[in-house]
């Protein structure tokens, strides 16, 4: 797909990761518009990149139809959805003697997970019915995972499990997708130098972490994600796959 002057929704994208990603979007000449609950921040990103900012709980379908709607008034439809938007937490399925907490691990669910998904449906269902570009493509979808979603780490199991679900949908929504021309794909990074996982893991395991990374070693930046994205996005025949985006790590248990 050409991105100049297609439109796209970055979801998450006040910060991080998704914030690298509608930059990179945007230098390929993309129209961006971005998808928060931080509303300060989103239009700040938005303005520096010279997009449009919508505040919108992923998990919710009247808050993703709203959105969807502002932001194809703004730029037309949208055929690229990268999808950023996530959170983490970290506590033991038992810890001293108390039992993990169910509202928290629904609540990685709800958004990382259910989401994701919440956004990939009502997305797609725009995009199908899109005029087709060459190669009769109509859109393209990129989900956010994590090397946690194949080897997580001691107190991980709800992000854990909202990334394998995330992985593990790729390729059945690609296969649901393909006779309409949308395609679907997500990347899992490794450790990115990214507020979330800063605030989720303590200086000494990042430290860790990073120092393990086989090359490069250190952390990865939002703008190496952003890049990914839009080669995906680019590259046609890309499509049903779980890129690692980690330098080689592969995450220890503590």
């Amino acid at each position: 797909m050409d991105i100049s002057g297609v439109a796209a929704v970055v979801t998450g994208g006040a910060s991080g990761l998704g914030a690298g990603t509608a930059r990179e979007l945007v230098a390929g000449g993309a129209k961006v518009a971005l998808w928060d609950i931080n509303a300060e921040l989103g239009r700040e990103v938005a303005a520096e990149v010279g997009g449009t900012f919508h505040k919108c709980d992923v998990a919710s379908e009247d808050d993703v139809t709203a959105a969807l709607a502002a932001a194809s008034e703004a730029h037309g439809p949208a055929r690229i959805l990268v999808n950023c938007a996530g959170t983490a937490i970290a506590t033991k399925t038992v810890n001293r003697g108390e039992p993990h907490p169910l509202a928290d691990w629904e609540r990685i669910i709800r958004i990382n997970l259910i989401g994701t998904f919440n956004c990939i449906r009502l997305a797609a269902a725009q995009m199908c019915g899109l005029e087709p570009l060459q190669d009769n493509e109509r859109g393209v979808i990129v989900n956010t995972a994590s090397i946690a979603g194949y080897e997580g780490p001691v107190g991980a199991s709800a992000y854990a499990a909202s990334k394998s679900g995330v992985i593990g949908m790729t390729l059945p929504i690609a296969r649901d997708l393909a006779r309409d021309g949308v395609r679907v794909l997500t990347i899992a990074p490794g450790l990115f130098a990214t507020p979330l996982a800063m605030g989720a893991l303590s200086e000494e395991y990042r430290t860790s972490l990073a120092a393990s990374v086989p090359f490069p070693q250190r952390l990865g930046e939002p703008s190496e994600f952003g890049r990914m994205v839009r080669h995906l996005a680019e590259n046609t025949m890309m499509n049903g796959e779980t890129i690692r985006l980690d330098g080689a790590l592969r995450m220890v248990p503590r």
